[in-house]
């Protein structure tokens, strides 16, 4: 096999990216083992691919292929910050990539309730922006010059949810249609839609502060402390009406029987009032009362000592500090991707707070760094939403590598947002692109993000020695913006727009010359060694990237 792509594996990611390379009419071996680059033909092979999900092993397998080929295309996924920053430093041909890094930023938008994606594509950055049809036309009259993108029909439609990729400028829409466009930064400022974010959390009042510290206390002890102190209380109130009563020559107030009961039970006798005056069975009572005293005192204290000292600090401090915040978002599973999506909202201006099964998690001390609160329990339980203040949140991100738990936890999120009669966007991760979409019309989520999605175009890409800008999600759909220089004699040598697939857009050509033609005319023709730029569902803009290689070599951007 000569060209062929070798893949290391077996999770969700590693499989998808197998699968879709097969489906671009690539050679793929799939391999599990370091040691079986050689029998898997890297001598030959076009590209490797380490895709599983963990570090060690990929690292070891890119090096080992690194030093057996100096020009094999290495793709290397890497979690570890360290070691991606070590490895991308004179890696060679390929490209170290992070799924967090990629798909991240889709739901800190989704959680933002942003509808614009920015996307640098060489020296330009462009912009995804989504929106309403304010009115009914063709998208050419609603909006210009704009690329349209995508089109998710409304409710006024015949045929509500249908999405139509990349339409022509004439397709007819209604008030209503969800409509994506793209252009540059400065082209969405002035004809695009307007898309808003939700502004950061503020902190909550003195009084509203003082009142949760109270309820915090009264939530974080043990309830057993609660009977002592009743005790300790009932047998001060029972010792100071004994006294005021009984106690003779001379006799006692209110007061100075409430004073001299609590030197009693505290064991401090200064000295101004004693029982050995009094009558025999007084006395008696004295000695019960110090025993007693002492008794209660030293529950009270053990349970005081348990709040302070014991594991349960570890367990309530993240619940106090959330109930210091007020419209902040909630983040369930603090993994690689769990904890970079808590930073960038929390970069963004916006109070984090993090649910956790697990408390010896490894990223435990970013969020620490982060001062982003993490409580440990179940979010499948609405006790543990309850405690992450859900009812005072304003977006959910489900995180965890656990596709049923996070669909548990999305829906139990839900039903406490229709308790509260308030719609809170819910960000759902889920590994299966078939089981998302079912999720998503079943349950009517309308973010729910698949991780593999968003960063397989990337490693697809690198492996074909294609340059992928972007993705980003519409609806249930995965888009995708990239780059390719348009070799000689290849498929797209020659090729006018109107030509081109209908799934895909070429939204800027680059000339040889240096020129540019952003959003190009449907008689605008492609011509070797120009650059073009394109946007459309990352399977057909794959497929047309690949017709623009030259036919020799794959001809990558730089």
């Amino acid at each position: 096999m000569v060209g062929h792509i070798i893949v290391s594996g077996a999770d969700a990611l590693a499989v998808r990216i197998a699968a879709e390379l097969r489906s671009a009419g690539a050679t793929v071996t799939v391999i599990d083992r370091a040691d079986q680059l050689s029998s898997a033909g890297l001598a030959t092979a076009a590209s490797v691919v380490c895709a599983g999900a963990d570090d060690a092993a990929n690292l070891e397998m890119a090096l080992l292929a690194r030093r057996l080929s100096a020009t094999v295309r290495v793709v290397t996924r890497l979690a570890n910050g360290v070691l991606r920053e070590a490895m991308a430093a004179g890696h060679g041909p390929g490209a170290v990539l992070d799924v967090a890094d990629l798909a991240a930023p889709s739901v800190v938008e989704a959680c933002l309730q942003r509808t614009t994606h920015s996307i640098a594509a060489g020296d330009l950055r462009f912009v995804v922006s989504g929106a309403d049809t304010p009115r009914s036309g063709t998208l050419r009259d609603v909006y210009g010059d704009l690329a349209p993108v995508a089109v998710v029909r409304g409710a006024q439609s015949p045929t509500p949810g249908e999405m139509v990729a990349c339409p022509g400028r004439d397709l007819h829409v209604d008030e209503g249609d969800w409509v994506a466009v793209i252009g540059t930064e400065d082209e969405l400022a002035a004809d695009g839609p307007v898309a808003g974010a939700r502004a950061a959390g503020s902190h909550r009042s003195p009084l509203t502060r003082i009142g949760n510290a109270a309820r915090a206390f009264h939530e974080d002890v043990n309830p057993n402390f609660y009977r002592a102190l009743s005790a300790s209380l009932g047998l001060l109130l029972s010792s100071t009406i004994l006294l005021w009563l009984t106690y003779d020559k001379p006799g006692m107030s209110f007061v100075d029987a409430l004073y001299f009961s609590t030197e009693t039970i505290a064991t401090v006798g200064y000295g101004d009032f004693s029982f050995s005056g009094q009558a025999t069975w007084l006395r008696l009572f004295s000695i019960v009362l110090m025993f007693a005293g002492i008794t209660t005192t030293a529950v009270l204290v053990a349970f005081i000592a348990d709040v302070l000292l014991s594991r349960r600090l570890a367990y309530s401090a993240g619940r106090r500090k959330v109930r210091e915040l007020q419209d902040h978002m909630i983040v369930v599973g603090l993994g690689s991707f769990g904890v970079r999506v808590a930073s960038d909202l929390k970069a963004a201006g916006h109070d984090v707070a993090v649910i956790e099964l697990n408390d010896e998690n490894r990223y435990l001390s970013a969020a620490i760094e982060l001062g982003i609160p993490v409580i440990f329990g179940d979010a499948t339980l609405r006790s543990t939403l309850e405690a992450a203040r859900i009812d005072d949140a304003v977006a959910v991100a489900v995180l965890t590598d656990d596709d049923m738990v996070n669909i548990e936890t999305a829906i139990v999120s839900r039903e406490r947002s229709k308790d509260r009669h308030v719609e809170v966007p819910v960000v759902l991760r889920v590994f299966d692109r078939a089981l998302g979409s079912a999720v998503a019309h079943r349950f009517r989520f309308e973010n729910v993000l698949s991780t593999v999605d968003l960063a397989a175009p990337w490693f697809i890409g690198a492996a074909l020695g294609l340059t992928v800008f972007g993705t980003f999600s519409v609806g249930q759909a995965s888009f995708m913006v990239g780059g390719v220089r348009v070799g000689a004699r290849s498929e797209l040598d020659g090729i006018r727009m109107a030509e081109l697939s209908t799934q895909t857009r070429v939204i800027e050509i680059v000339g040889r010359d240096g020129t540019r033609e952003l959003h190009p005319r449907r008689d605008s023709q492609l011509h070797a060694g120009d650059i073009a730029y394109l946007v459309g569902p990352y399977r057909e803009l794959l497929d047309t990237l690949r017709k623009g290689q030259g036919s020799s070599a794959a001809t990558a951007m730089n």
